[in-house]
């Protein structure tokens, strides 16, 4: 007689601890969340199962007769974060917000709550990783109080939930969602399966209530959001707050948007009294001098859509060792170490490559667009030759390998904001488009036609060692 074939019933099946992803087999590694010796036999075999037509919450009309007004943005009162955003917060809208450790995220958050609560719309913030007399302590440091603003130290979520039932906020920010569990769940609190859950809980709480939310996400090492990628599907708008924790710059980018568009950056400052916008941010990358210096030079990069003015910085000294030091901060080593082969083999300035060599940016700014390509160029070159260029002058500009200087995006807008600031020359390339009236506009085709900017006089003055070959 033939033997009887297990059922669906009596087959094992097995989960992952950490995740909660389920198969039929064992493996030793998890697909899902690649942790190695997760996988576990927990039970029977998942039955199959279908779904039949329910009842519908609401009927389909057609698109004309649907009531847009719903999605109107309600501003924050933080105008760097509304312009990110695209306008402020839709209400349902929920908004992640993730950053390095330290970089100011519950401070910028906390204004947030503050400035946005009144008389007809409270706040909500859920603090899990600090006790709520802590974020008062901060709150005092940057006068973020307000008596529609409340507070709570919760890491369950059944009972952030409670807080929806009690508060009936316009606003929950929670701080930050890898560290509410929900008990219906196993696993440690910030786990996939968890921060699934949580997510899902507060989506679904906020698409209820017409209720905006902003929740904290932490970060991996190599920057990337931490938790399943499924996250960042789910919310509507994702954001990335940025910066140097020793500079005062914070830049906010619009990673997703599902309200406004996804290349607007904002600006903060941080300081002892809290963080502050900048709706005018060059000044922080700009070092004002009566005279110029060799080995700097002013560019205008685009973060996003808004101009800004970056000054970068190049240094060469005699080496002392037989291989010289490359140095940067702010710039990409890759980038600069182009801009020293072109200026060695287009250029024809040999002294380069023997010696030590320094580049930085002033302020905390990272320039990594091409654009900046021949200030870069002409940084290394002033400082070569210990010649200064011309003050109130800016570059921009792509530079290739054969020494052409390429046309950027945005040139007209870039050389708007130049001359708001009042720099009176600009080298920029070929056909540029309209310039500004009274600004003196030169254009160069290569390497050869920027380092005429050099002042002539100040070159021949030079020592014959500098090595640029005349």
């Amino acid at each position: 007689m033939a033997a009887r074939t297990k059922s669906a019933k009596d087959r094992p099946s097995y989960r992952c601890t950490e995740c909660g992803w389920t198969t039929a087999k064992w493996l030793g590694r998890c697909p899902e969340c690649q942790a190695w010796g997760t996988v576990e036999e927990f039970g029977g075999a998942p039955a199959v199962r279908t779904t039949a037509a329910g009842r519908v919450s609401t009927a389909a009309l057609p698109i004309g007769q649907v009531d847009s007004r719903q999605a109107t943005a309600r501003p924050t009162g933080v105008g760097e974060l509304d312009r990110v955003l695209g306008g402020g917060l839709v209400p349902g809208a929920v908004v992640l917000l993730a950053g390095e450790p330290g970089v100011g995220k519950s401070t910028l958050l906390l204004d947030v709550a503050a400035k946005a609560a009144s008389d007809e719309h409270r706040t909500l913030y859920v603090t899990g990783e600090e006790s709520a007399s802590q974020v008062r302590m901060r709150a005092d440091r940057i006068r973020a109080i307000d008596d529609h603003l409340y507070l709570a130290a919760e890491t369950d979520l059944s009972a952030v939930l409670a807080h929806l039932d009690a508060v009936k906020p316009s606003l929950l920010i929670l701080d930050s969602v890898q560290t509410v569990a929900s008990p219906e769940i196993e696993g440690a609190p910030g786990g996939m399966a968890q921060v699934r859950e949580v997510a899902g809980a507060l989506i679904r709480a906020s698409k209820e209530r017409g209720m905006s939310t902003l929740l904290v996400g932490h970060v991996t090492k190599e920057g990337a959001i931490a938790g399943p990628r499924l996250l960042e599907h789910l919310v509507d708008v994702v954001l990335s707050f940025e910066g140097d924790r020793h500079a005062r710059l914070r830049l906010v980018r619009g990673v997703k948007n599902r309200y406004g568009a996804t290349d607007e950056v904002g600006c903060f400052e941080l300081h002892d009294e809290g963080i502050t916008g900048l709706a005018d941010p060059s000044g922080l990358f700009l070092t004002r001098r009566d005279e110029p210096v060799p080995g700097t030079c002013l560019t205008v990069t685009l973060e996003g859509k808004r101009p800004l003015v970056a000054e970068v910085q190049a240094l060469t000294v005699d080496s002392q060792i037989p291989s010289p030091r490359r140095t940067t901060s702010g710039l990409e080593t890759s980038r600069v170490s182009m801009m020293l082969a072109v200026l060695e083999q287009r250029g024809r300035i040999s002294s380069l490559g023997k010696r030590d060599i320094y580049s930085a940016t002033v302020g905390g700014v990272k320039l990594s667009e091409p654009a900046a390509d021949l200030a870069i160029a002409l940084a290394l070159a002033s400082a070569a030759s210990d010649t200064p260029l011309p003050k109130n002058l800016v570059a921009i500009g792509e530079v290739g390998l054969a020494g052409e200087v390429r046309r950027v995006t945005g040139v007209q807008r870039r050389l708007a904001e130049a001359h708001r600031l009042g720099f009176t020359h600009a080298l920029v390339p070929t056909d540029p488009g309209k310039v500004p009236a009274g600004m003196r506009v030169t254009e160069v085709a290569d390497m050869g036609d920027a380092l005429r900017a050099l002042p002539r006089r100040s070159r021949a003055q030079a020592p014959q060692e500098d090595g640029v070959r005349r």
